[in-house]
């Protein structure tokens, strides 16, 4: 392919990775970002409105992950005299530290095949 590259340019592979079932997508950056708003602020509403995103959007999302998850990586609890609120589970907090993991070895890999590319 080395090749087919022009000289004066830079070349550099892109991608970005998620992990999916039949069902659809499972977990990626957006629904990683969304369990960190979560964890740190203890609501799917809150965490909507830092992302920018709708609160029925974000609901979606968490009822998909935890479909598709053997336990639950959100807990909700509905109002009352403490209110409601969210929390990542044991297993969300599992779920954010591999997906980061995995994250950081695509991110070797595409650094890799990219000096690769340059024949470096």
């Amino acid at each position: 392919m080395k090749a087919l590259l022009l000289p004066t340019k830079t070349y550099r592979l892109n991608g970005r990775l998620w992990l999916e079932t039949e069902d659809g997508r499972f977990l990626g950056i957006g629904r990683l970002e969304l369990l960190e708003h979560i964890a740190a602020l203890g609501s799917i509403s809150k965490a909507a409105q830092a992302m920018g995103m709708s609160y029925k959007r974000a609901w979606d999302l968490v009822a998909s992950m935890n479909a598709q998850a053997t336990v639950p990586l959100v807990s909700t609890q509905t109002g009352g005299t403490k209110g409601g609120g969210a929390a990542v589970t044991e297993a969300g907090r599992e779920a954010i530290a591999e997906f980061k993991a995995l994250q950081a070895r695509f991110q070797e890999f595409m650094a890799a095949e990219t000096t690769r590319l340059h024949g470096s």
